[in-house]
């Protein structure tokens, strides 16, 4: 059994959720204060599957919470946000929520969610227990580990979410070729895009900040509009251009 921390001070929707939630096997356990929730987290380390956290909180708010959270733990997040306040999307992605879901939602829309999260990390756990071999995976100024998931650039570390090694992980390994978005979604976050979902943009707009926008004379993560990225490969580049 999945076992869910909710941080919200909706009192009703906690209880809606926990209705919704433990017919489909997830316990739930809810905490109204964001600095209560925030220490039944740290103090719980390891109880919790994933923790839903509401922004508007009393108190402490849910992006102080997540960034305390990002810097002792690293359970799963999914983050309520109002359903006008995209930038509040935006700075929960690149702080390390693991996804989004804007207010006001469909209980089974957070199950789905909820269900996309906990397959992506159950699968990146069972791999690292697993006897694989760990690559390293080069492309022009990057290095990425798969086996101890440690990016460098020019030989200096990136500190990376779990979302965004994934989706680096999927365009170093396509260099030079277009990822559609609903590859990287389907890949990373483990379920279809929405209508005006911009999850995946978030996240590689967060990685174009990490990473540096250029490899010298080449867009790094370039938006081919209509298609999806494609991350820069130099070497590749180049002998296309000395083949004009």
């Amino acid at each position: 059994m999945s076992r869910i921390l909710i941080i919200d001070d909706d009192t009703e929707l906690c209880e809606l959720l926990a209705d919704y939630l433990k017919p489909e096997g997830f316990s739930i356990s809810a905490v109204h204060d964001g600095e209560k929730g925030l220490q039944r987290a740290v103090s719980e380390a390891g109880e919790y599957d994933l923790i839903v956290l509401d922004i508007m909180l009393p108190g402490m708010n849910g992006f102080e919470v997540l960034q305390r959270l990002r810097s002792q733990l690293d359970t799963p997040v999914l983050m309520l946000t109002a359903r006008d306040e995209e930038v509040d999307r935006i700075v929960g992605l690149e702080m390390g929520a693991d996804d989004y879901l804007p207010k006001p939602f469909n209980p089974r829309e957070l199950i789905a969610r909820a269900r996309a999260i906990l397959r992506r990390t159950k699968d990146r756990h069972d791999r690292s227990a697993s006897p694989f071999t760990p690559e390293t995976i080069r492309v022009g100024d990057v290095e990425l580990d798969t086996g101890s998931r440690i990016v460098r650039r020019n030989g200096e570390r990136v500190d990376l979410t779990s979302v965004e090694f994934g989706c680096l992980e999927m365009l170093l390994r396509a260099a030079g070729h277009v990822v559609t978005r609903e590859q990287l979604a389907e890949g990373v976050l483990g379920r279809s895009l929405t209508a005006f979902d911009r999850s995946v943009d978030v996240h590689l707009s967060s990685l174009r900040k990490k990473l540096g926008h250029r490899i010298g004379e080449f867009e790094r993560i370039k938006t081919v509009r209509g298609a999806g990225y494609v991350y820069a490969n130099p070497s590749r580049s180049e002998k296309d251009t000395a083949l004009k």
